[in-house]
């Protein structure tokens, strides 16, 4: 049995890819929100970069790139691409 480990943002490093499986529990209009940006399920995305404190951080999904504070992109359930 092949079971996957949901990872968030913060355990990405530069360069990393991953998918978006879900999200967790937290306000619909931000979900809402985050779904119109492109952040759907199934999506791959990649870690650009983080600020010097971690916060915001630039990922990369379907030719852009996005720029999401730390704590709104926490909210984002990934599987890790190998």
């Amino acid at each position: 049995m092949n079971k996957t480990k949901i990872i968030k943002l913060s355990g990405l490093k530069p360069d990393e890819k991953a998918i978006i499986s879900g999200y967790s529990q937290g306000k619909k209009e931000y979900r809402r929100k985050l779904l119109s940006f492109g952040l759907t399920p199934g999506t791959e995305i990649t870690m650009k970069k983080a600020a010097p404190l971690g916060d915001p951080v630039e990922i990369s999904l379907r030719g852009y790139s996005l720029s999401l504070r730390k704590a709104e992109a926490e909210v984002l359930e990934l599987e890790r691409k190998i």
